[in-house]
């Protein structure tokens, strides 16, 4: 659940300010024939990243970098038309160069949502594999941490351009070029990044100081954004408390204290999402990419070539470590656990043919691969398939479990490092 949280707050957050401050910009800056164009930019940005998500998950038609290249270069392109006709907005009356300036605008807004999108879209369909279906826990898990992660992306969005759209036009105005400068600084280095994948630019000295910062750096931009929607929330804040609009009679004053306590409850709103985006991709990321201790290997009975575990020691139902250890001090082990409901038990490797030897540990009462997060179906766990524990050989004798040293060291090279 965490991880679908903080993968989808990475991937939005910044988008949800930049779409914010963008909109609202728009709002405050275009008439309505100009909204309109922008609001077509919109739909057919999130219509192009849907049919991406799709096509790219169901079919072998899209590549993902090529797309994203379009995407850059449509953002940049745009950028630039913008930047230069945007004097014109300034003109009364409507213009062709107006005109233009709200359809390139229109197609930056797009391009925005085609690039950060797609891969959002096609998270679920990694929620499901041979071993989780859309009808269990596991996947009701990563579902609730992906919808989570759009919601709070969401509400930044949304209060962001709720909160942009109320501050003085000088205000908005230099909150709107500094994200646009920033985002021209990400997206350019990401073109080249692309470029240089593509192999479509020259490698050299320079192009690989720029793909470095753009790998490295990821974060950074993130932060940017988010100190730059907590700007909106202290220049509004101070906005409201300082405002001193004139009124006529009591009625205009109440509606102009009302005016100013929605616009507080939206920077409000600002920060609190802010602070939270904040938390889940640094506190929360932490804790769920923290390094998994594996439960130490429990003492067994080596005797006749064979490892002798007894029922009493694994009869808790919950999951048990062993090993064998080699002459040459590799230790071999193997995983055993109380299948829930029944007599018989998944006994396996402490490892997989698709992870190797990373192990298993128990979390919620539920088998998890350390390496991937897959959560085992514990009623197949001595069965062949997946990221199920590699199967072993054993034999039940006299109240305990009888696991042959021969079965185990064939498999000694997978736990040698």
């Amino acid at each position: 659940m965490l991880t679908n949280l903080v993968k989808v707050t990475e991937d939005l957050l910044s988008v949800a300010v930049v779409l914010g401050l963008l909109l609202a910009f728009a709002k405050t800056s275009f008439p309505k024939s100009g909204r309109k164009i922008v609001i077509i930019g919109v739909l057919a940005g999130l219509a192009a990243s849907i049919v991406m998500a799709v096509l790219n998950n169901t079919t072998n038609w899209m590549d993902t970098k090529t797309w994203n290249l379009r995407m850059l270069i449509i953002w940049i392109a745009a950028f630039v038309v913008f930047a230069v006709l945007s004097s014109k907005l300034k003109k009364e009356g409507k213009t062709i160069g107006k005109t233009v300036a709200w359809i390139a605008f229109a197609a930056l807004t797009g391009a925005v949502i085609g690039n950060a999108f797609p891969a959002v879209w096609g998270y679920p369909y990694s929620f499901t594999t041979a071993d989780v279906s859309v009808l269990s826990t596991e996947f009701l898990y990563k579902l609730i941490g992906y919808l989570f992660g759009l919601v709070l992306t969401f509400l930044t969005g949304l209060s962001v351009y709720q909160a942009g759209r109320r501050l003085k036009k000088p205000e908005l105005n230099l909150c709107f070029w500094i994200m646009l400068i920033v985002e021209v600084i990400r997206r350019g280095t990401g073109l080249v990044q692309v470029l240089q994948a593509k192999r479509l630019l020259k490698s050299n000295h320079l192009v690989f100081t720029i793909t470095k910062f753009a790998n490295n750096q990821k974060e950074l931009f993130i932060y940017i954004m988010i100190i730059l929607a907590i700007a909106v929330f202290v220049l509004l804040m101070i906005a409201s408390f300082k405002q001193n609009e004139p009124y006529r009679n009591p009625a205009e004053h109440r509606k102009i204290k009302a005016k100013w306590r929605s616009a507080r409850r939206w920077a409000v709103t600002v920060l609190i999402t802010a602070v939270l985006g904040l938390l889940v991709i640094t506190a929360v990321k932490a804790y769920d990419s923290r390094e998994v201790e594996l439960s130490p290997v429990e003492e067994t009975t080596i005797e006749n070539g064979n490892v002798y575990v007894t029922f009493e020691q694994v009869e808790d139902g919950h999951l048990h470590r062993f090993a064998y250890e080699t002459d040459d001090g590799t230790q071999i082990r193997f995983i055993v656990i109380k299948k829930p409901n029944s007599s018989s038990y998944g006994i396996g490797l402490d490892a997989c043919d698709i992870c190797g030897e990373t192990g298993y540990y128990e979390k919620d009462g539920q088998v998890v691969c350390k390496l991937c997060d897959v959560v085992m179906n514990i009623s197949t766990i001595g069965f062949k398939g997946g990221c199920n524990p590699i199967v072993i050989d054993y034999s039940i004798e006299n109240g305990q479990i009888v696991v042959p040293i021969d079965g185990l060291t064939e498999y000694e090279d997978i736990f040698k490092r």
